[in-house]
């Protein structure tokens, strides 16, 4: 029977793609800001047989039979949930960061009602307003930008633009704002203005869960994230609230955006999220940010140029332009990515270049912490990537980068021992 049959009996060739990945994965340093690795209890949550259970509607209110054992895989999710960040409701159903903004602005926002969020190119995201995407097409919205001298927000003038526009919800939060976001001072301007506060903390979920990034639980009326980044649960989304505002969250989420939720990655968010109540998950949270501060050290001894000139958190941002005015950060990427080195380009503030060649790179360090990697392996990146950027077409430098992230990848491996 094919039901019996294994993935490389049936589709042989999505088999091979996938140990091609996996890998890649392991013979490769990644250093993509928003990807980490998950450990084989998440991969085993997500690969189980709750792929097969349809649950429509929340614990204890379903729509159909047979939700025991999901019901209460829910509930594991929601309390560890509330356990790690302290927040009164948690709703762990969107499938993903932007379908829990989704989920925010279908609650508390009518179509054409304003969001006031920062520009993409200043390290905000697409589902914070941006025309390409739903929540740009549906409301109206204005962007508050970083301080163009220093890479920091700059919360007076933000006042001042947020008085002028009188927006019906802030969103705080980036997806490549390398340095903490003051959420008390963004909750003042809010509540003078009698607007929302939605803080979107997709890349830092999991060092707020750590405690070593600063919480807006009690600053924000919404708290949406993803699960999959710093926090290493199962891919998808969440949202927290005050209870005030639960009965309009849920509904929002399903039936408003969503149908059955997946409940094969919510089993994957209550094991990461009890991962993440361990005293070792606190310790990889603490190097994350101390990686990152390592590797900024590097480059800015370099000569490179950092956006706000370092981090605070998990990632940086390279505008190139000073330092290399010629490549663009396409072409870093890609030249990077040819010795194992694997970073995103990305749009950096006052950008003229298409977001598709852009004129900066985004690198982060959770995925490397997760290996193993601490500060003498980040310095030791750090100069790897400034030896490529400096010579993207030198035969001999790449040749021997290439060798040292080989050695570095087999030094630390990912999944030691049968590939999951």
């Amino acid at each position: 029977m094919v039901f019996e049959q294994s993935l490389d009996q049936v589709a042989p060739d999505t088999a091979q793609a996938i140990n091609q990945e996996r890998e890649r994965q392991e013979a490769t340093l990644g250093m993509i800001a928003s990807e980490n690795h998950v450990s084989k209890a998440v991969l085993e949550a997500q690969g189980s047989v709750l792929t097969n259970k349809y649950a429509e509607g929340y614990p204890g209110n379903r729509y159909y039979g047979g939700c025991d054992h999901v019901d209460t895989i829910e509930n594991q999710a929601i309390q560890r949930a509330k356990e790690l960040f302290g927040a009164e409701h948690v709703n762990v159903q969107p499938h993903s960061g932007t379908q829990a903004n989704m989920g925010v602005y279908f609650s508390v926002l009518n179509p054409g009602d304003r969001i006031f969020s920062l520009s993409l190119s200043h390290g905000g995201h697409l589902s914070h307003g941006h025309k390409v995407n739903f929540s740009g097409q549906l409301y109206d919205v204005e962007q508050y930008e970083v301080d163009p001298e220093t890479g920091y927000i700059d919360y007076d003038d933000m006042a001042r633009h947020a008085d002028e526009f009188d927006p019906d919800i802030i969103v705080s939060g980036s997806s490549a704002y390398p340095r903490e976001v003051e959420y008390d001072r963004i909750a003042k301007i809010a509540r003078e203005i009698d607007a929302y506060h939605l803080a979107d903390i997709a890349h830092v979920t999991g060092l707020i869960a750590a405690d070593v990034h600063t919480s807006p639980v009690g600053h924000a009326d919404f708290i949406t994230g993803s699960t999959h980044k710093t926090i290493r649960a199962g891919r998808g989304g969440i949202i927290m609230c005050r209870d005030e505002y639960a009965d309009d969250i849920d509904s929002a989420v399903f039936p408003g955006s969503q149908g059955g939720p997946l409940m094969h990655n919510i089993a994957g968010k209550a094991a990461g999220f009890g991962e993440a109540q361990t005293d070792s998950f606190v310790q990889y949270a603490e190097q994350v940010v101390s990686n990152a501060k390592a590797l900024a050290d590097v480059f800015n001894n370099q000569g490179l140029s950092l956006v706000s000139g370092g981090t605070d958190k998990h990632l940086l941002l390279v505008d190139l332009r000073d330092s290399h005015p010629d490549l663009t950060g396409k072409e870093a990427e890609s030249a990077l990515s040819d010795v194992g080195i694997i970073v995103n380009k990305n749009t950096v503030p006052g950008e003229t270049r298409s977001p598709m060649v852009t004129s900066g790179i985004r690198v982060g360090t959770p995925s490397l912490t997760t290996r193993g990697f601490k500060e003498g392996e980040m310095e030791a990146v750090g100069e790897l990537i400034v030896d490529v950027l400096n010579n993207p077409d030198g035969e001999a430098v790449c040749d021997r980068v290439a060798s040292t992230v080989d050695n570095l990848c087999s030094e630390f491996p990912i999944y030691a021992g049968t590939p999951p």
